[in-house]
């Protein structure tokens, strides 16, 4: 199931405008091959962070979350812990992003968590990766019920999340892999993120010798 769903969003059009659409189901992320967008996050202490994707020094493991407050995003960044030493020998930066305020994401100074967090409180970066959608207010409403007022936890009133996803941009700025799921209980497994990340890995090898020979 979880291959047809990524099947089926690579096949879907990405759009260039950024928008929030109505339901996760209806997302566009940016597509294997095509540029990333410049865009801008804020860190744990607020600083805001310009990225060129084109200018990455490093190429990058950009994994969107829906925020401290989800235990399957918990869970998941728990499971993927496990390829961080093996991601940072391979060359990438792994950062994770969520609409949490930065005031939210504090604890990941001290964290047993390796990975760089990042607060993206208007959506505008999950925007321009064509994976935010708002949600429902019935949706919303139990949320909150349940102590969890996402406008709150972010600052602004959207009331968006983004679709869970990770992609993987290279230092030529192009992605270079992504998972998109609107099941926001299925997630992208280690070892598939890790398969990928050495295909990029070999591939950017392999360009570099026949450059060298050529």
């Amino acid at each position: 199931m979880r291959s047809i769903l990524l099947a089926a969003f690579l096949v879907l059009p990405a759009l260039s405008v950024a928008e929030i659409y109505d339901a996760p189901e209806q997302v566009r992320p940016v597509l294997p091959g095509m540029q990333a967008p410049e865009f801008r996050l804020l860190d744990v202490d607020g600083e805001a962070i310009e990225v060129d994707p084109a200018s990455l020094e490093k190429p990058v493991i950009l994994t969107f979350y829906r925020g401290g407050w989800c235990p399957y995003c918990n869970m998941h960044l728990a499971e993927l812990r496990t390829t961080e030493a093996e991601l940072n020998e391979m060359g990438f930066d792994v950062w994770f992003v969520s609409p949490d305020k930065p005031e939210l994401l504090s604890a990941g100074k001290d964290s047993e968590f390796g990975y760089r967090l990042f607060s993206d409180p208007q959506m505008n970066v999950a925007q321009a990766f064509g994976i935010a959608f708002r949600l429902d207010d019935e949706t919303f409403e139990r949320y909150v019920g349940f102590g969890n007022d996402l406008n709150q936890r972010s600052g602004d009133d959207h009331q968006a999340l983004p679709a869970p996803a990770t992609f993987i941009i290279g230092t030529d700025g192009k992605v270079q892999f992504g998972y998109v799921n609107p099941d926001y209980s299925v997630r992208l497994a280690p070892e598939v993120l890790l398969a990928a990340a050495r295909a990029y890995v070999d591939g950017a090898h392999k360009r570099m010798q026949r450059n060298r020979g050529g």
